[in-house]
């Protein structure tokens, strides 16, 4: 029966090859961009790899002053002397780090000039994050005291800059500065990792960062533990309250705000100034969005499932004046669904796979490294299953229960 099922099913998607082909676009693209975009936000926002101490660790990238009196407010990113001397000393931190934002700097080679990513960062900033060191090793506690002029490339921009050459102990020019190669690491996108050369934060040549509580810094705070998250957030907001000014006059109040990446991007987004910083919000309103998107294709399904068996109505009443029971018939057109769904689903988890493959190619986004998240490919699939049997089940009942005479003349 099963095998008649499936024989029966497949003559019928042949010889209505528009509406199949409709109805497995309709299918493919829906579990494509889902699962798609899916892998890019998870890799943005809970993130594995470089990042898999993300669940103990908060950053910040935004402080926000102002003054009760005069209501003057400035809102602006970290500078280095906030870092060094209100959230190092946290009770709650295993390890706080500093480092810039990557900024374009040209290095200069012979004749040949290349335009690069440096981030300047502390020691603490490689014991947060798990590079993956494929030669030499990275600057310590020691390199970044003397102000050493040490460099960490990744994989890419060493081979860019020293093709078919050893890449430990090379040196080249950047911003006026030579500095010597002594460890590379693979390649990472991370916002926290992304970067090309990474030099120690005491290697500028101005020490004036050392004094500004606003600044090109962004911080990471690790705590001991990933229970002991939430309280590091809330010492890192008591610890806005002591922050003080050359000037009192300009400024006498301080928020700040330790975000998962999450967090911070809804917050940065939302403006929001409360203790989450709106990351429910957003996650409700990503994920409402994207049911929304299923919607709209799965009620496309249903009509034209719905269009497809009313029209088999002479096919119906000619299998019931042969003999075939309510239950066959239903069981059959619900059969028809549930493998155009499958079929479809097939076709999308290799499709969405190759996109991801191609993006990671393309360049499109540098050092991508994404990958599919089957539990979401398994909720998109049960979702268009559960649309395609609502969508065949009620009016295949139906036709079933139709009188042979009336089902031959295309009655419902």
């Amino acid at each position: 029966m099963f095998r008649n099922y499936l024989l029966t099913a497949w003559k019928v998607f042949m010889r209505r090859k528009l509406f199949t082909a409709i109805n497995l676009l309709c299918i493919v693209l829906t579990l494509v961009v889902l699962m798609v975009v899916t892998a890019l936000l998870q890799n943005t926002f809970y993130p594995s790899g470089v990042e898999g101490k993300s669940d103990r660790f908060v950053q910040m990238i935004m402080i926000e002053s102002s003054h009760t009196g005069k209501g003057g407010q400035r809102r602006g990113t970290l500078g280095y002397k906030l870092i060094d001397q209100y959230l190092k000393p946290l009770k709650h931190a295993e390890l706080v780090s500093a480092s810039t934002f990557p900024q374009t700097i040209a290095v200069y080679q012979q004749d040949r000039v290349s335009n690069l990513n440096l981030r300047y960062t502390d020691a603490e900033y490689w014991k947060i994050l798990d590079f993956t060191v494929l030669q030499g090793r990275l600057y310590n506690d020691e390199d970044v005291a003397q102000g050493r002029m040490a460099a960490v490339l990744n994989q890419s921009t060493a081979r860019q800059l020293f093709p078919g050459q050893t890449w430990l102990g090379q040196k080249f020019s950047a911003g006026g500065q030579v500095f010597t190669v002594i460890g590379v690491v693979r390649d990472e996108m991370h916002v926290n990792a992304f970067s090309d050369i990474w030099v120690p934060v005491t290697s500028q040549p101005s020490s004036d960062y050392k004094s500004q509580i606003f600044g090109g810094f962004m911080a990471m705070m690790m705590a001991h533990s990933p229970e002991e998250l939430p309280a590091l957030k809330m010492e890192i907001m008591a610890v806005a309250k002591t922050v003080q000014y050359d000037d009192p006059n300009l400024f006498n109040v301080t928020r700040m705000w330790g975000d998962s990446k999450l967090a911070l991007f809804a917050r940065t987004l939302l403006s929001d100034k409360t203790e989450e910083g709106g990351a429910g919000t957003l996650l409700a309103g990503i994920v409402t969005l994207m049911l929304l998107f299923m919607a709209l294709p799965a009620l496309n399904l249903v009509n034209l499932n719905v269009g497809r068996i009313m029209e088999r109505s002479s096919e119906i009443g000619v299998r019931k004046a042969f003999g075939a029971t309510s239950r066959q018939l239903v069981g059959q057109l619900v059969m028809e669904n549930v493998l155009l769904c499958l079929i479809g689903g097939a076709a999308g988890l290799l499709l969405a796979a190759g996109v991801l493959w191609w993006l990671e190619g393309s360049g499109l986004i540098p050092y991508l490294q994404v990958h599919l998240n089957l539990a979401v490919f398994g909720y998109g699939l049960l979702i268009t299953l559960v649309f395609g049997l609502l969508s065949g089940v009620i009016p295949a009942w139906k036709m079933s229960r139709l009188a042979p005479v009336h089902a031959l003349k295309g009655n419902a």
